[in-house]
Formats: structure tokens, sequence, C-alpha cells
């Protein structure tokens, strides 16, 4: 290109200075066009076997030809020469807004140190099998996700939740992997495969995000198929028609149509749109907020009712024991053994926290039959005795006889033992610290409604509403009932209004695939959850869906931005140029200028938006 260009500087200087020799410009001046045209006519026709006929490079290459053809030799090169520039630009910022996605491969560390017999040695991190111990010393990045044994440090973990303040870690908390051990050095058992981590499905969430394109982006791919075949038949028309009519001049007309076609290029549109749909889903991601694709960024931006689950999304997800409440001749230890037998198969928070209070070890080979119902309980047989755990109803159902419901908002699980009720344990779960300011941000973008779906029992679903500002809260419903409260919601949207649930854990995932955008909490979220999800949260901070919201919204009013800008500005300089106001050189710098205005339009969503 630069070569090109002193090329053709030097051909426009002799062709004024040397009036004796002409041909030795014209010599310099197809030098000049062979040097910049030479790639993207290739490129033409490597296009056009391959059935692209109406590409970008076949109209810059018909209108550089032509241009040489009706002897502006000079103006043929600036088409390709603009061209080129163009392309460079474009090129350049892409790779600008690229950034935050690339630098996310720098996240995952290759190399972990496996803890054996008390000595560390460095392998490769894939060779690390789930439930061995690796060491990560102060500085260094977690290799894999898990559970520290021992140690106390502050992670950053900036690069996957976006959360610039470092976070305090110990034992029995999970860690992710790409995080930085800031402080203490720290043993972690491994519960993830290499390839399982959160650090690879970051990567590989990212990676395929462009391929799943919103419905603008849908909208202008089509378009150019159609628009371009068109353009070139209204080219021919404007070459011919005027001469035949005796309008204008043959050389007149036909300069005239190379101009419109060039300036009648849908670059500005094939590049700017997608490209602003690729900058949201990176700029979201700089927040901790992974969309799966633009057309989830895209539908994420018209979100008019949010429904939650509460466990885990608004609430800590890290219940701990707050009472138990014995019945009658059973002691406090015994009530509390009978729910950890039960729970000790269950992965849900609250199983969890019953197996913390109960302190000791389960020897599970003493257990059978196994059987948990998501959302309702789980009864099990430990030596051939039969022991059922789970919510008032589900016992009620199972014919156990089960006292009053204690009168508190308290998370309740009933415990029978051969159909005999034992007692019942009390758990409190805190809502997150930021659970009222997400509401608050919420309401601020316009939210109309937000309710809670939980199965959990209804004073803790409405005390938990009440407290953060929810405008419903419905509580103890199973999975198919949330499916129906979620239709009921669906009911309420206005216009092209979406609906948004969030949740994370396996009984949500029929809701997060049956809403319009499900939106899963990455940090503590089921397998499950994530995967069926359109949107993950990374650092489980519910205020994030407002970010992801507002970066959609961005996002698309550039993105419209763009479609409108570009769309108005050729049809004026297209007009022109069909009255021959505009030259050819001219129309393509309108092209290329068009284009990388909106290409500059574009990187403002990597800005931070207030």
């Amino acid at each position: 290109m630069g070569a090109g260009a002193v090329l053709l500087i030097a051909g426009l200087i002799l062709k004024f200075s040397l009036s004796q020799a002409p041909w030795m410009a014209t010599v310099v001046l197809f030098a000049a066009f062979a040097t910049v045209a030479a790639e993207i006519l290739v490129q033409a026709v490597n296009n056009i076997r391959h059935g692209d006929v109406f590409g970008e490079s076949f109209l810059m290459s018909i209108a550089g030809i032509g241009a040489v053809c009706i002897g502006e030799i000079p103006e043929g090169v600036m088409v390709f020469l603009l061209y080129r520039l163009g392309e460079y630009l474009q090129t350049k910022a892409v790779s600008s807004s690229r950034k935050s996605i690339s630098a996310l491969m720098d996240v995952r560390p290759d190399r972990a140190n496996l803890l054996e017999n008390g000595q560390s040695r460095e392998v490769e991190a894939e060779a690390v099998q789930v439930g061995q111990t690796i060491l990560v010393r102060p500085g260094e990045k977690i290799p894999l996700d898990g559970t520290v044994l021992t140690g106390i440090s502050q992670l950053d973990t900036a690069a996957l939740t976006g959360e610039s303040i470092p976070r305090d870690i110990g034992p029995g908390q999970q860690v992710m992997a790409g995080c930085i051990n800031l402080s203490g050095a720290l043993e972690i058992r491994v519960e993830r495969a290499f390839a399982e981590s959160t650090a690879s499905k970051i990567l590989e969430m990212v990676e395929h995000a462009s391929e799943k394109k919103a419905s603008s982006e849908k909208f202008i791919t089509r378009f150019a198929r159609i628009y371009t075949p068109i353009v070139c038949l209204a080219a021919v028309i404007v070459a011919v028609l005027p001469p035949v009519m005796g309008w204008m001049a043959w050389s007149q007309s036909i300069y005239s149509a190379l101009c419109f076609l060039v300036i009648s290029c849908p670059c500005a549109l094939v590049i700017s749109v997608p490209l602003s749909f690729f900058a949201g889903i990176g700029r979201a991601s700089r927040e901790g907020v992974l969309v799966k694709g633009g057309n989830h960024l895209e539908t994420l931006a018209e979100a008019q009712i949010v429904a939650f689950d509460k466990t885990g999304t608004l609430t800590e997800g890290r219940f701990s024991v707050s009472e138990c409440l014995p019945a009658e001749g059973i002691s406090r230890e015994k009530l509390l053994e009978l729910a950890a037998l039960a729970e000790c198969c269950s992965t849900h928070p609250i199983a969890k926290s019953i197996l913390t209070a109960y302190g000791s070890e389960i020897d599970e080979e003493t257990l059978s039959d196994y059987h948990e119902i998501s959302g309702n309980g789980v009864t099990v047989r430990v030596n051939n005795r039969h022991i059922i755990a789970g919510k008032r109803k589900y016992l009620t159902e199972k014919g156990v006889s089960v006292s009053a419901a204690p009168t508190t908002a308290d998370t309740t699980v009933y415990v029978s033992l051969d159909g005999v009720y034992q007692g019942a344990v009390l758990l409190r779960d805190a809502p997150k610290r930021d659970a009222k300011t997400a509401v608050n941000e919420l309401r601020t973008l316009g939210i109309r409604r937000m309710v809670i779906l939980s199965g959990d029992s209804k004073p803790v679903v409405e005390e938990i509403a009440r407290e953060i500002g929810l405008d419903q809260a419905d509580g103890e419903l199973l999975p198919q009932e949330k499916l129906e409260k979620l239709e009921q919601l669906r009911g309420q949207l206005d216009g092209n209004g979406k609906l948004l649930y969030s949740g994370d854990g396996i009984n949500d995932t029929p809701v997060l695939a049956a809403a319009d955008i499900g939106i899963a909490m990455g940090g503590l979220g089921a397998d499950a959850a994530i995967e069926t999800a359109d949107v993950i949260i990374m650092g489980d901070e519910p205020s994030k869906i407002a970010s992801g919201i507002r970066i959609a919204r961005h996002t698309k009013r550039i993105a419209m931005e763009n479609i409108v800008f570009a769309i108005a500005v050729k049809v004026v300089v297209m007009i022109l140029s069909v009255l021959g106001y505009v030259e050819l050189w001219a129309g393509v710098f309108a092209d290329v200028g068009v284009c990388m205005l909106c290409v500059l339009n574009t990187l403002r969503i990597n800005r931070k938006i207030h």
C-alpha cells in the first residue's frame, strides 16, 4: 500500500512536469495501479470462483478497471488505495475490540503444582485428576477449580468476574481457575478436570459467541446479498440509459455509474454491525458477564420482566443451621445425624450446610436406595432403616404425620425415620450484599416487574422479597410450577419486551431454557444451569445483571446508529453521483469514510457506560 502511494505521487508529479514525455507518467501510474490493485483483483477472481460474485472486491475491481478504461488512471489507483487503507484501519479497529477477549487466553495456566506425599512437583494441568491436591503459591494463577483445604489468602478475580476488589478465601471455600493467589499459599482439592474448569469454559463460550448472530446481523447479511446485485443492475442502467435517451455523453454516464458502484458498497454495514455485537460481548466479558452470542445480547437489551431463583442467586447460598427442633424423645445430635445421613449425597447448598453442622464423617457404604426429588426432598435407606428429609408437604405425602410448622421465616427441613417424625432443622440464608443494589439498578433501567420464583417456603421467600424490594414472591414451587409461573409472567410483557430468569441450580435448568434469556450464576451455579443459560454471571453478583442489560442496550443503540447513518449517507451520495456531482475518488473516500466513522462509533462500546 505504501509503495503504491509513493508511485501514485511520483506519477502525478511526472504527469504535470514532463509535458514532452507523458508516457513516463503513464508507465509509473500503471505501476502504481498494479501495485495496489493486484491483491484485490486476485481476491475478486477467487471469490467469483467460489460463487461469491457480488462481493466488495468485485465492486472495487469493476470501478478501478473502469476508471483506467476511460483514461482516469490516477482515480483508478485512488479507488484501490483508499479501499486498502480502509481495510487496514478496519483490521486495526477489530483488533482493538478483540483485546478484552484475547486477554482471556492468558487466564488459564497450563501447569500445576501437584502435591503427593507432602511433596510438590510441577505437572501439566490437564494431567491432574479430580480429587488430587494442588499447591498454589502467592503470585500464581489457580490452574483448576477446587476447594481450599488449607491456607488463607486473597484472590484477584478480576480476569473472570470483573471485580477489582480482592476476595478473601479460606478452608472450605471454592475457588475458580484463572484467579490469582495474592498472599498466602493454598492447598486445593481439585473438583473439576482441566477441560471442565471455569477458565476453559469461558474460553470455549467466548470463542463460539460470534457464531450466534443477532437478528440485526442476520438482517445485514441478507440485505447485502440482495442489495449488491440490485446495485450492479442499477449501475448498468445509470451507464446505459442516459446516453441512449440523449441526456448525457457515454463517458460521463459510465463515469457516474462507476462512482455509483463504488459508493454503493455495503461494507460499512457488513463490517460495523457484527463488530458492534462482537465489541459488546467483549465489553460484557470484562465486566464478568459472559454472553453466549450476539443474539442473546440483543434479546437482553429488550428485558422487561426479571424473575429470580432465591438460593445462590439473590442469597449467599451458604446456609447455616440456626436451630434444631427435635421431636419428643429425640436428641438434637440424633436429629442432626439423621438429616446429615439423608442429605449426604445431595449437592444442594442446604445439604452441604447440614453436613457442615453435623461435622462427622459418614460411611456411605451403609446407604442404599438414595432418591432425590428436586425441590422437594430426599429418601434413603441406612442399615435398612428408611429416612426422609425435605419439605413438610413431601413428608406428609409419604404418610408421615408432621407437627405444626415453626413460626419462623427460616428454611425448614423436616426429618422422619421409618415413617415417624423426628423433628425439624432450621437454616438461615442471608441476601447477597448487592441484592438490593441489583434491584434498584434494574428499576433505574426501566425493568417493569421483578419476582422470586423459589422452591423454598413462602415465609422465607416473602421475607427476602420484602428485604430487597421485589414486587412479587412465589414460594414452595416445584420445577414444573416455576414454568407455569414463568408463562404467567410472559403474558404481562408489552410489545417486544423479553422475560429474563436468573438461577443457579439443576432444578432451574427447565426455567432457564424456557425464559427468553436464562442467566446463570457461574461461581456457585450447577454445571447443568451454566450449560443451559444464555448469559453467565461469573462473580455470582446479581447486580451484574443490570450491567449486562446496560451494555446490551448500549450495543444495540450503536448498531442501529451505524445502520441509519450508513444508509442515509450512501443514499445521498449515490443520488449526487448519478447527477454527476461526485468524482470517483471522492466516492471511494465517502464509502471508506462512512465505514470508518461507523467503526469508530462502534469502539465507543469499549468505554465505561454510566
